[in-house]
């Protein structure tokens, strides 16, 4: 057997501060990289095309960045547990690492692909957290149990010490020509397009891919927009948050190199306003591991909600409102607005993605796992947990103490989008409606056909009523523990 292992690459697309790839490399210089183009993955009906270009041009960065350190990364296209164990067999590789993962098909799949490579002999190092801060078994409550709430989450969370990025792969030994050969006859070092995959982009990606991308992102926004993080965030028309989101969701950066940067800037502030906006961050990436460890310690969350009273709600479930959803044609300029963002770019502004999931649930009063898989088509940085978390959340189905919650999109728009900025952006059909008639929505319905705008769908009052009536009937014959 020989001294080469093979680290199998998920969503961690990077070569530095990556946990599972350091240890490898304190066992030998001779680490090679592979990842896998999973079918179980790519052909699923909720996978967004822009997510994928993302993800290929970021295995392309990744392919160069192993190059520098003296190896490579080699790329299969089939089943994991078919593929992993043919290639690791057919090198002789003396063991295969790879980080852990919370989702539930990972954990699947990761438990299918080590009985097979132990079944071959093949050691299986792949116990590394690296995606999280802190593990799904690291932060428990007084009584031993996974959270449920986040306020004691974080208390809990940031009250421990967090570990130092992991040195970056270098020095490594490469394959022989005589592997080089082995290794082409189960994968190749050739990356597909999209296109080739079946997944059609054509917009750009408004998130530059790579890690060099993901590390000037984050040290631009550490320089500049972090300080007024507190206030801006809120604001879509402002670029006041950090789109680090998909680099975090395929691992680009490091969550531990991010978290020192803003513990050194924390360290360093003397202003209160700034103090504020790091710590309002810091507690952003808590939410981030929050609902992480709940995807992993409740995986029971992807099939529905979590409050009782909402497993069997009666959503209306209006398919020609859904579509007007989809499409920006609700005749609520700020909705239509992240609708429109959400389909030309595969982005929207946080803000924004919880008016619309609050829209969708508690106004068209549409399950919010129809929203939440629309999310998953169209999201460059689209995340099962943080969209999971996100739409339970807005819904009032998830792990929230304060379950009721409707968001009104004219005081919405009204308060975050106030010069009607953004709305006129991504509609502008209504650029020439006076501001005060468009974060308020009462456009006139001569206005809305001169200029071809809808009426409203639905109206808000009405249906908000309707919603809390249908809340308070479900939860008397299902009440929540």
């Amino acid at each position: 057997m020989s001294d080469l292992i093979l680290f199998w690459h998920r969503r961690d697309l990077r070569i530095s501060d990556n946990t599972g790839l350091a240890a490898a490399r304190k066992q030998t210089a001779k680490v090679v990289g592979v990842f896998c183009l999973d079918p179980g993955i790519l052909e699923r009906d909720d996978i967004a095309p822009a997510r994928i270009s993302y993800m290929i041009s970021c295995l392309q960065s990744l392919q160069q960045r192993y190059i520098q350190a003296g190896s490579q990364l080699l790329i299969l296209h089939d089943k994991p547990v078919t593929a992993i164990p043919a290639l690791a067999e057919a090198l002789n590789a003396k063991a295969v690492f790879w980080n852990w993962d919370v989702e539930p098909y990972a954990q699947i799949r990761d438990n299918d692909v080590i009985s097979v490579l132990q079944e071959n002999g093949i050691q299986t190092l792949n116990q590394n957290w690296d995606q999280l801060l802190h593990t799904p078994d690291e932060i428990f409550s007084g009584s031993k149990a996974p959270y449920t709430v986040y306020t004691p989450f974080w208390k809990n969370w940031i009250s421990k010490p967090k570990l130092n990025p992991v040195a970056t792969l270098e020095n490594c030994e490469n394959l022989t020509n005589e592997e080089q050969e082995i290794a082409k006859k189960i994968g190749t070092i050739k990356l597909p397009s999209a296109k080739d995959l079946g997944f059609i982009w054509d917009g750009e990606l408004i998130i530059e891919p790579g890690e060099a991308a993901a590390q000037a992102r984050l040290e631009t926004f550490i320089n500049s927009a972090i300080n007024e993080y507190q206030e801006q965030r809120n604001f879509p028309a402002v670029d006041g948050t950090s789109q680090l989101s998909a680099a975090l969701k395929f691992g680009v950066i490091g969550v531990r190199k991010i978290w020192k940067a803003t513990t050194e800037l924390l360290a360093n502030s003397n202003c209160e306003e700034v103090t504020s906006s790091i710590t309002t961050w810091q507690q952003e990436l808590a939410w981030r591991e929050f609902y992480q460890h709940a995807i992993y310690h409740f995986p029971e969350l992807t099939k529905g909600a979590y409050r009782d009273s909402f497993k069997s709600f009666p959503w209306r479930n209006n398919e020609a409102h859904f579509q007007a959803w989809c499409e920006g044609k609700t005749g609520y300029p700020i909705v239509d607005a992240a609708m429109r963002q959400l389909n030309e770019i595969g982005w929207m502004h946080n803000r924004c993605r919880m008016i619309v999931a609050s829209f969708l649930t508690k106004d068209l009063i549409i399950n919010p796992q129809w929203g939440e898989k629309y999310f998953m088509q169209k999201l460059i940085d689209g995340d099962l947990s943080a969209n999971n978390g996100g739409w339970q959340w807005s819904a009032s189905s998830g792990m929230d103490p304060k379950p009721l919650r409707i968001f009104n999109p004219a005081s919405q728009a009204q308060k975050f989008d106030a010069d009607a900025e953004y709305i006129r952006q991504w509609v502008p059909e209504l650029k020439s409606v006076d501001t005060e008639y468009l974060i308020s929505g009462n456009i006139t319905p001569l206005e809305r056909r001169a200029v071809g705008y809808p009426a409203p769908i639905v109206d808000h009052k009405k249906q908000q009523a309707l919603f809390k009536q249908m809340y308070q009937q479900q939860k008397a014959l299902t009440p929540d523990p």
